[in-house]
């Protein structure tokens, strides 16, 4: 990669002094708006990352690696791991892609520097984490496609989850989970194993291309099947938590006995988190998983295993991502400190970017009546 522009750059560009660039990037309230935007387009057309270790950023030699992702915290998860001192119950889905990138990390010599929820334009904290890192990871639909954009000049950058985002975002290295595949093998199992025809789809309401790939497979295996094919989710929850899977449940039953139906027979959510949720609510309805209805998840989170009736799901390699991201990312770098190299990730080839899709199994447990 060429040389990493410096803010000396950027004030030329912009036709302001030094102490005004870094004032726009150290306390932004105290430079006029006219001036704050001129200096950020002149550091985006440069591809500019400001850095309190610039000389690391330049030279590749920082030693760390960075993650950047969704805050996907629930709270009443949260609260019940500390309570009952079972952290393990509550993971997360980016909490294993953590566990997996330091672990690879750490073999390849590196440390991981990790960030959550962060918005805004390269004067936010992305940027100031991008200059802190040899190489990025990040979470699709985590920071926006300029700020991307303008990162991956400077520093090798790989996507995880979700398909690429843009075309301006196609030269980046991408490692997804086979969503679509493993929604419709699971929606397979519950009808062809378990006769179940009347079904029930509960997606997200944000426009989530991992839960939009699931439903795509829920939809093909309808179709497969010769049941009705539907447009969209049965319901879209606003968050993707415990809380609201109880509220999904509870309002899919409800809405079968206002219209003088019985329930579904099978409850398909887009996460473990819902699903468990949805085992509470209908545990305090008295309807019983699964002999009145099944429920089944998606990630293969630990708690699935770990409640009852345990949850039928379908296992993502979430640690397998993580290690995955750092693997491209230090082979880009061009080293690794000698660690063995991961057999199934392809040799890069300059200028030309890996698309990975890793694998996905259905984990048959007790919740849909297996």
């Amino acid at each position: 990669m060429s040389t990493a522009p410096t803010v000396y750059d950027v004030a030329e560009r912009s036709g302001v002094s030094i102490a005004t660039v870094s004032r726009v990037y150290r306390t932004p309230d105290s430079v006029r708006q006219q001036t704050r935007d001129r200096v950020l387009a002149a550091a985006r057309e440069l591809g500019y990352v400001p850095s309190g270790s610039a000389r690391g950023l330049a030279s590749r030699s920082t030693g760390v690696l960075g993650l950047c992702f969704p805050d996907y915290s629930d709270p009443e998860a949260e609260h019940e791991a500390d309570e009952s001192d079972e952290d393990d119950a509550a993971m997360l889905y980016s909490d294993q892609i953590i566990r997996g990138m330091e672990r690879a990390a750490r073999r390849h010599g590196y440390a991981l520097l990790i960030a959550a929820s962060l918005k805004g334009g390269p004067e936010s904290w992305v940027a100031k984490v991008a200059g802190r890192v040899d190489g990025f990871a990040v979470l699709a639909r985590t920071v926006p496609t300029e700020d991307l954009e303008v990162i991956s000049r400077r520093l090798p950058v790989v996507m995880l989850a979700g398909p690429r985002e843009s075309e301006q975002l196609d030269h980046l290295d991408h490692v997804e989970a086979a969503n679509e595949d493993g929604e419709r093998a699971l929606a397979r199992h519950l009808v062809v194993d378990h006769g179940l025809t009347r079904l029930a789809f509960v997606g997200a309401a944000e426009d989530s291309p991992d839960v939009a790939a699931r439903f795509r497979g829920y939809r093909a295996a309808c179709a497969a099947a010769g049941l009705p094919v539907p447009d969209a989710p049965d319901l879209r929850a606003p968050m993707m938590t415990r809380a609201e899977g109880a509220r999904a449940a509870d309002a899919l039953v409800d809405r079968a006995a206002a219209a003088g139906e019985p329930p579904p027979q099978g409850l398909l959510f887009a996460n473990d988190q819902m699903a468990v949720g949805a085992l509470h609510a209908l545990e305090r309805r008295g309807l019983r998983v699964p002999a009145d209805i099944a429920v089944v998840g998606f990630d293969g989170i630990a708690l699935s295993r770990l409640v009852r009736p345990a949850l039928t799901t379908v296992r993502q390699p979430m640690r397998r991502m993580g290690e995955v991201a750092v693997e491209l990312l230090v082979r880009r770098l061009g080293g690794g400190n000698g660690a063995e190299r991961m057999p199934d990730v392809p040799e890069l080839v300059p200028g030309e970017p890996v698309s990975l899709v890793l694998p996905v199994t259905v984990a048959r447990r007790a919740s849909c009546g297996c």
